[in-house]
């Protein structure tokens, strides 16, 4: 059984962590730590993902999570010293406004707040309207351009959302980045788990950078290990609360991992029949409470496992999130822990379909 204290200070290492795509370093560190003793072997490729293989004969399985999360990217200074700033990854420009976020400089952090136009001295017909990204800028309390510049900020300098994971009711939590350190956070369970076992696969845990965008990390690493199998470890939307339907998704929290069916109408990807068997029925085999989620939206790392060199089989489970892509992700540690258990007898029984 996965130790829920043990997975939740993980997820709270990872998510608590700054990384976002293609600026990955700081959270690969964390990860790195806690991987490095339980594996055969680590490899940090070309691109930045980070390979941990656990050496075996066959099937060689594949198992990615992405370390990266959407973030900001500072575009322009003015002379008063106001940031405004480039959008990097897929925000709903509302979960922006008023938030606090931390610039990684050269010279170290720097703490800035992002701010918009008063409500007070907005017209009517301002006040209706959403405010945009483009409308926004981030204060750093500096009051000139020279004087930011001084700081370490500079155009290409990255943000991240100044967040911490805290604890909600129940076996719930909230926290920034849940997508995707969760799936980060179980694929380092998993490898610690399994480091004591005599297995017959070759595990390959990948932890891919810049799948926020377009599933980069995910597509030069499965090139590179060329797998039999391919899961991706990722967050779904569940249909459990206020302002989405059951018919959007019927995915609950606290119900289990989530095992894709099709992802993105299709377009993303739809899981090869005997990927879906196998994680269906060792589910079964094993008592594990799992849930099936078809999208028509929203994609993940398989979809770019699945078309790499001659087509490689490869599914998802997810952990059902509430309110992915804002700073305030919710998520179940039990949820989380049964996910872990489910790629774990995945492992062990994955040469009776590969």
């Amino acid at each position: 059984m996965t130790d829920i204290k043990k997975i939740k200070s993980l997820l709270e290492k990872l998510s608590n962590a700054h990384g976002i795509s293609g600026y990955e370093d700081s959270v690969r560190e964390v990860i790195k730590k806690e991987v490095e003793s339980c594996v055969d072997e680590i490899k940090i490729d070309n691109f930045g993902n980070l390979i941990a293989t656990k050496k075996g004969k066959s099937p060689s399985v594949m198992i990615a999570a992405h370390m990266d999360e959407i973030g900001l990217m500072v575009k322009y200074i003015d002379d008063e010293g106001f940031i405004r700033f480039a959008k990097v990854g897929g925000w709903f420009d509302q979960t922006l406004v008023n938030q606090r976020v931390l610039l990684h400089a050269k010279k170290g952090t720097v703490t800035g707040v992002i701010g918009s136009k008063p409500v007070h001295v907005m017209k009517t017909e301002d006040k209706k309207k959403a405010i945009e990204a483009r409308d926004m800028f981030i204060d750093i309390g500096a009051s000139s351009r020279d004087e930011a510049i001084a700081m370490g900020v500079e155009p290409g300098v990255t943000a991240s959302l100044d967040r911490k994971l805290a604890e909600l009711a129940d076996d719930r939590v909230t926290g920034k980045a849940f997508d995707d350190r969760a799936g980060g956070a179980v694929l380092i369970t998993v490898l610690q788990q399994i480091a004591g076992m005599k297995l017959a696969p070759s595990v390959m845990g990948v932890f891919t950078v810049q799948e926020e965008v377009g599933l980069k990390g995910a597509r030069t690493s499965a090139f590179g290990l060329n797998p039999d199998v391919g899961i991706a470890l990722d967050t779904c939307i569940p249909g459990d609360h206020p302002g989405i339907k059951k018919t959007d998704s019927a995915i609950l929290i606290g119900k289990g991992p989530s095992i894709t069916v099709m992802d993105a109408g299709g377009r993303g990807v739809i899981t090869h029949p005997r990927v879906l068997e196998w994680l269906r029925e060792t589910a079964k085999a094993k008592g594990i409470p799992y849930q099936m989620d078809v999208t028509e939206s929203g994609t993940t790392d398989a979809s770019a496992i699945s078309l790499t060199r001659e087509g490689i089989p490869s599914g998802v489970i997810s952990v059902a999130t509430r309110y992915i892509h804002t700073p305030v992700e919710v998520l179940s540690l039990k949820d989380l822990a049964q996910t872990a258990e489910l790629v774990v007898e995945a492992i062990k029984s994955a040469g009776s379909y590969f």
